[in-house]
């Protein structure tokens, strides 16, 4: 009883952390906002978090935590640049044999009179490609006089006249049956995605966010800039294979170091704000990509960057929640400490010597409890097939685009442009409708703009559907603006959907789903390419239609996570575990008849419930309890 009596004085005299500042300035008004009170309940419920309790006094969004949401700008603008350089590096050539045969007759011969005289003409008058007359030992006399008439595939490689600037195809002679489609190209970025999606997302849960950020840098390093100096197409493949790992090894990482550093709207703030960047990145390689006229140059320019990215060694922290659930406890402790000095702030003792490890059951957390347990199995499935709709859909409309014949410069640029107010609008529609809600609206209008552009033919050659192909050459301008209104709102989504699926995962095994998802992204993008090739109209719409309306139908029963506390371990994200602050924040529960007085009665019901709750865990607490109850016997 004494026990509980201490608890009302400290309830009453002493306000959440959370709320501390709300009682500076002009005097607090004399009945509490419900919405001051459910943030006291939440904090309460998030199994008593003492790593909040120290994130608030660490201060919400610092100078540390600002320098940690800065250092992911230039990653972020680099990730998007080698993420998408396949695009100019495969520009159209006309490919004409090399005939400097006829110069061992006459050294004075200029390029089009030697083309002139070895190379065939179609009807039309132009120069035949991927054929040449064939070398005969005859003086120019000769040959000017009988011409030349018979023809074979070139012998001595291919010459470029017509090329202004100098990419794969002309770098490697993939022309006259040496073809590679850009798309398998594309195809190979997109299995690298997915196999670093496993690797990475497993080194990160074990090794942690801090050395896997690096790791990733470095492989973005040498392979993203080494990628200038490749002797062969082979090499270039290879090496995109490994920058796309690497790409997606460092969205892993820094995803969860943002997610367990910041907390509320800052959380998705500083996702929004990164993927900006992202967007700004295909910009950034567009402008490089139209100025510079060799593809090696590109990458030797556009790749420099990543080198003062060596500093993060010294700058980026660890993660304080995945070094507790790791069981290093000192560690995260020194790391909170040097964020609360950056931001001027001062730690208690008494509040660090309240951190404690976790349980074996929870050090041990593995890729397979995302099989055995049954909530967290059903959540994973969900989350799948939402990232499995987002990549159909996003990489469908990026090869749309391309064939709706626009420049490929300003095919980058504007959708590049539009992403960033998209996600910039992800802030309004979190505040009006939170994240399930906005994710939900967001796939919805991008998943029904796909539709539309899949219906709608390409134009001239290119429809899907016969009936419709008048409709397309009057308004192909319409199919242009419902393809990037499509990808506005699909970029939205990504950016919603990383944020929703990095708060629904524990920490323990965080990073491991968040390379779950993105290889089931991945997967759904290499599915649609692989479907578009087939040159049948119907199956792009019938993936694309199918998995937007299973993902839409099952996105309805993930958790609200907005205003929710962060979880930690599996036990944390089970139905039982579900927060009363969840229930009070429905709307029949938050009545204009309940009460201040109310509000704080529950308050602190559930405090002593929990406070009773731990008494009777600890041996301790019991024998005290027990030595009471006989002293006032």
């Amino acid at each position: 009883m004494a026990k509980k009596k201490s608890l009302k004085i400290e309830f009453k005299s002493h306000p959440h952390p959370r709320n501390l500042h709300q009682q500076d300035g002009a005097e607090s008004p004399r009945c509490c906002s419900l919405d001051m009170l459910l943030q006291r309940l939440r904090a309460i419920d998030a199994q008593d978090d003492k790593l909040a309790n120290i994130m608030d006094v660490v201060g919400e969004f610092g100078t540390f935590q600002r320098r940690l949401v800065a250092l992911s700008f230039i990653p972020n603008l680099l990730s998007s640049f080698f993420m998408f350089a396949d695009i100019f590096m495969f520009a159209p050539q006309k490919p004409y044999c090399n005939t400097s045969w006829i110069l061992a007759v006459d050294r004075n011969l200029s390029e089009a009179e030697q083309m002139n005289m070895t190379l065939p003409r179609a009807p039309n008058g132009s120069f035949l490609t991927c054929l040449m007359y064939v070398p005969v030992d005859w003086d120019l006399d000769s040959v000017i006089q009988f011409d030349l008439n018979h023809t074979d595939s070139c012998q001595n490689g291919w010459i470029y006249p017509e090329s202004k600037r100098r990419s794969l195809i002309n770098e490697f002679d993939l022309v006259c049956g040496n073809e590679t489609s850009n798309e398998i190209v594309y195809t190979v970025f997109l299995a690298g995605l997915l196999t670093g999606a496993v690797i990475f997302g497993f080194i990160t849960d074990k090794l942690g966010r801090y050395p896997t950020i690096l790791l990733s840098l470095l492989e973005l390093a040498i392979f993203g800039f080494g990628t200038a100096f490749v002797s062969s197409f082979n090499q270039y493949i290879f090496f995109r294979f490994c920058v796309s790992q690497a790409v997606m090894g460092y969205t892993i990482g820094s995803s969860a170091l943002l997610t367990e550093w910041l907390m509320g709207m800052h959380r998705a703030h500083a996702f929004i704000l990164g993927h900006c960047f992202f967007s700004m990145g295909a910009v950034f390689l567009t402008g490089l990509a139209y100025s510079l006229p060799h593809w090696r140059l590109m990458f030797l320019v556009g790749g420099t960057p990543v080198f003062p990215l060596i500093c993060y060694i010294w700058i980026l922290p660890e993660s304080p929640r995945w070094l507790i659930m790791k069981g290093k406890l000192e560690e995260a402790k020194k790391m909170l400490c040097y964020a609360a000095a950056v931001n001027k702030k001062t730690i208690p003792l008494s509040l660090l010597d309240k951190l404690q490890l976790p349980g074996k059951k929870v050090a041990s957390a593995s890729i397979l409890d995302f099989y055995s347990n049954r909530y967290l199995r059903k959540l994973t499935l969900v989350m799948c097939s939402m990232w499995f709709a987002i990549g159909c859909n996003y990489y469908t409309l990026g090869f749309k685009i391309r064939e709706l014949g626009m420049d490929i410069y300003l095919s980058q640029v504007i959708p590049g442009m539009m992403e960033v107010p998209a996600r910039l609008c992800c802030i309004f529609l979190l505040e009006q409708f939170k994240r399930r809600g906005t994710l939900i609206m967001t796939l919805f209008q991008g998943a029904t703009m796909c539709f539309l552009s899949l219906m709608l033919p390409s134009g001239e050659g290119g429809h899907r559907l016969r009936w419709l192909h008048c409709l397309a050459t009057e308004l192909k301008s319409l199919v242009i603006l419902i393809t990037l209104l499509g990808e506005f709102n699909l970029a939205a989504s990504i950016t919603m959907f990383y944020i929703y699926t990095s708060e629904l995962l524990p920490t323990i095994i965080r990073a491991t789903g968040l390379g779950l998802v993105s290889l089931i992204w991945a997967a759904g993008g290499i599915f649609s390419v692989t479907l578009i090739h087939q040159n049948i109209a119907i199956l792009p719409i019938i993936l694309c239609s199918l998995s937007a309306s299973v993902a839409l139908f099952y996105c309805s029963n993930l958790p609200e996570m907005q205003d929710q506390p962060l979880p930690d371990t599996l036990e944390h994200i089970t139905p039982q575990s579900r927060s009363l602050s969840e229930e009070l924040s429905n709307e029949d529960m938050l009545s204009d008849d309940m009460t201040e007085e109310v509000a704080k009665n529950t308050i602190l019901n559930s405090r002593l419930t929990s406070m009773d709750q731990d008494s009777l865990s600890s041996p301790s607490l019991q024998s005290k309890d027990e030595k009471i109850d006989k002293e006032e016997d």
